[in-house]
C-alpha cells in the first residue's frame, strides 16, 4: 500500500488535489496495487467523487455531532467520501487519550483508521488499541528526501517486533523521507506492509511517475 499525504501543499489542493489523486488512480490500476490519498479537508468530496480509489482525512477531532465551532466532525468526512482517517500525525499530535477516543469514534462509523507513531514504543501502545493500520515516522527524517528504511532500519525492525508482539492483525506503514522505489522495497523487506509519503510524491516535478515508481516497487516485492 502507498498512502500519499497531501498535507497542505498547494501542488496537492483543489483541482491539482484532484489531478493527483488521478495519477494516483492510473497508478493503482497499472500495477495492481492500493494507493491511497489524503487530501485536505476541504477536498475530500472533490476528490473522492472525480476517482475511485482510498480517500483519507487527515485528521478528525472525536466530538459528537453538535457544538464545536472548528473542530473536524467523523460524519462529516465520512459523508464527503472518506473511508478512512489519519490519527496523530507528527504535524497534529494528540494525547494518548484522544487517540484512543478518535479511534474509538473512527471505528464506530467505520472509518479505517491510521494511526501515527513517531517511536517504536509509541507504536507499540497504539497497537493496543485496535487501529486497522499503524503509521511508524521519526520527525527529524519528515520532508528531509532521507529515506528512514536506510537510514534509520532499526527504527522499523524494532517497530514490527513490538507491535506484532501485541496485535498480529494490524497492517503496518512506515513514512519519513520515503522518496524512491528502493526506499519502498527495503522498507517492505524490513516487514511493513506499505508506506505512508507526501513531499516525495507531490513536491515531484512528475507526480505521476513518482507514485509510480514508488507503486512498482510494493508490486515486484509483493511478487
Amino acid at each position: 500500500m502507498v498512502l500519499v499525504n497531501f498535507k497542505c501543499y498547494l501542488e496537492a489542493t483543489g483541482d491539482r488535489a484532484v489531478q493527483l489523486a488521478k495519477y494516483a488512480e492510473q497508478v493503482s490500476k497499472k500495477f495492481d496495487v492500493t494507493v491511497a490519498v489524503a487530501p485536505q479537508t476541504a477536498d475530500l468530496r472533490l476528490v473522492s467523487q472525480q476517482t475511485k480509489i482510498p480517500v483519507f482525512a487527515q485528521h478528525i477531532d472525536p466530538i459528537k455531532p453538535g457544538s464545536g465551532t472548528g473542530h473536524v466532525l467523523a460524519e462529516s468526512v465520512l459523508e464527503a467520501g472518506a473511508c478512512g482517517v489519519l490519527i496523530n500525525h507528527s504535524e497534529r499530535r494528540l494525547e494518548a487519550g484522544i487517540i484512543e477516543d478518535t479511534v474509538t469514534r473512527a471505528r464506530g462509523l467505520k472509518l479505517t483508521t491510521v494511526v501515527c507513531a513517531n517511536t517504536s514504543a509509541i507504536a507499540a501502545a497504539v497497537a493496543s488499541l485496535g487501529p486497522d493500520m499503524i503509521a511508524v515516522e521519526p520527525p527529524e527524517l519528515i520532508g528531509s528526501g532521507i529515506a528512514v528504511s536506510k537510514a534509520k532500519p532499526e527504527i522499523i525492525t524494532d517497530t514490527v517486533s513490538r507491535i506484532r508482539r501485541i496485535n498480529s492483525d494490524v497492517v503496518i506503514l512506515t513514512g519519513a523521507g520515503i522518496t524512491s522505489g528502493e526506499d519502498v522495497k527495503e522498507a517492505l523487506r524490513l516487514g511493513t506492509q506499505g508506506v505512508l509519503v507526501a513531499s516525495g510524491i507531490v513536491k515531484a516535478k512528475n507526480q505521476a511517475a513518482a507514485i509510480e515508481d514508488l507503486a512498482g516497487a510494493c508490486r515486484q516485492v509483493g511478487k
